[in-house]
């Protein structure tokens, strides 16, 4: 596998974390952006000597496709994964890195996009969450789904306690299909992927 990663991410970059701890997916991640300069995922990635880019937050997102896109390139950068990334990427984007991206999500899409979506599922009464893996397209939280897997909902939960499981759950179906793109074993037939080597594919 010779892949070289780009992750994106907005926050404190757990999922980054365990991508970077992950023997086979750390030595690939070449690059980390954030568009947050106090991001901890920045310093995740600078513990782990992986060079790190803050974007210009003030630029509208639209703005930041085309050259963003050229960056990477520029670095060499084959794949992209949005861990939890809090800017919408656009179609010159997308295209750029077309079937290439990943985005993970802590909901059961289609229910809950955007970015609230543990806070909304409380909020709504549900019994059930999760976590969505999903190849990018140029719809928001919408792309081909690779992998999902249920959170209940506890009658005592509260954002802190489901976020913690959700997290849990995150940190091992993001890993699986990094994997399973970069080895190309991922195929996509519509809007269903069929994941190669996966009980069920």
């Amino acid at each position: 596998m010779d892949a070289r990663i780009a992750v994106l991410a907005s926050g404190g970059g757990t999922n980054l974390q365990a991508l970077l701890d992950h023997p086979t997916i750390g030595p690939r991640i070449a690059l980390v952006l954030s568009d947050r300069p106090d991001a901890f995922a920045l310093e995740r990635a600078r513990r782990a000597g992986v060079p790190t880019i803050t974007l210009d937050n003030a630029s509208a997102p639209a703005a930041l496709d085309e050259p963003l896109a050229g960056l990477l390139r520029e670095r060499g950068i084959d794949t992209v994964v949005l861990a939890g990334f809090m800017r919408i990427v656009g179609p010159a984007f997308v295209h750029a890195f077309d079937g290439r991206i990943l985005n993970v999500h802590p909901s059961l899409l289609p229910a809950f996009p955007g970015g609230h979506a543990v806070a909304d599922a409380l909020a709504y009464g549900s019994k059930v969450t999760g976590v969505t893996v999903h190849l990018v397209d140029e719809e928001v939280d919408h792309g081909p789904i690779v992998f999902q897997e249920p959170v209940a909902i506890r009658d005592d939960d509260v954002w802190d306690t489901l976020e913690v499981r959700v997290h849990e759950t995150e940190h091992r179906l993001l890993p699986r299909a990094v994997i399973a793109l970069v080895e190309g074993r991922l195929k996509v037939d519509g809007r269903r992927v069929h994941v190669i080597g996966e009980p069920g594919a």
